[in-house]
C-alpha cells in the first residue's frame, strides 16, 4: 500500500473517531441540558393525565410531550371545545363571544372591548406547550447525535483496522497465488 492511502486511512478514521465521541459528548450534554431544565420547572401531570405523568414529575422530552397533550385537553375543555381560531375575540354583554367590536362588552375600566379570556387562555397553552414539545424534540435531536457518534466511532475503528490489516493481508494472498519457482536444468536453455 502506497504511504498516501495509508496516512490518509489513518487520519480518515482518527477523524471519524474524534467526530464520534464529540457527537456523543454533545448528545449527552443535550439530554441532560433537557433534563435538567425541566427539573427545575418542578412540572408534575395533573392525576387527568396520561398514566404515565399522572401526579408524577415531568423530567424528560418524552413526558414534557405527554404534558403538552394533557395541557390541551384542559383548554379544549375550557373553551368548550374550540380552538384559538374558532373563538371570537371578544365578549358582549351577555358573555357570547364574538369578533365585532361594536357589539362587544365595553369593559368599565378601560373603556376597551371586553376580551375573550377563553380566547386567551390558547394563546398561554400554544406557548407552554411549544416549550414542551421544543423539549421533547431536543431530547430526541441528543439521541440522534449518541447514536450517530457510535455509529461515527465504530466505522472510525473499522477503518483503522483494515488500514493497518490489508496490507498484510494483501501480501499473503500474493504469495499464495504465485507460481511455486522452478528449478532450471544446467545445460538447458
Amino acid at each position: 500500500m502506497k504511504p498516501f492511502m495509508k496516512y490518509g486511512g489513518i487520519v480518515a478514521s482518527v477523524i471519524l473517531i474524534a467526530l464520534g465521541i464529540g457527537a456523543i459528548i454533545t448528545g449527552l450534554n443535550g439530554r441532560s441540558e433537557v433534563r435538567n431544565t425541566l427539573k427545575q420547572e418542578q412540572i408534575v401531570g395533573t392525576p387527568d393525565m396520561d398514566k404515565q405523568i399522572a401526579n408524577k414529575p415531568v423530567d424528560t422530552g418524552a413526558k414534557a410531550k405527554l404534558f403538552a397533550e394533557g395541557m390541551r385537553g384542559h383548554a379544549l375543555e375550557a373553551s368548550g371545545g374550540q380552538v384559538y381560531s374558532q373563538m371570537g375575540r371578544y365578549l358582549t354583554a351577555a358573555g357570547k363571544p364574538t369578533n365585532d367590536e361594536k357589539a362587544a362588552a365595553v369593559n368599565k375600566e378601560t373603556g376597551k372591548p371586553v376580551e375573550n379570556g377563553a380566547r386567551n387562555l390558547w394563546v398561554t397553552e400554544t406557548a407552554l406547550s411549544t416549550a414542551l414539545n421544543t423539549s421533547y424534540f431536543a431530547e430526541s435531536v441528543a439521541k440522534f447525535a449518541i447514536v450517530m457518534g457510535f455509529a461515527m466511532f465504530l466505522i472510525g475503528i473499522g477503518f483503522l483496522v483494515m488500514v493497518y490489516r490489508l496490507p498484510w493481508e494483501t501480501a499473503k494472498a500474493a504469495e499464495r497465488s504465485r507460481p511455486p519457482a522452478t528449478k532450471v536444468a544446467a545445460g538447458t536453455a
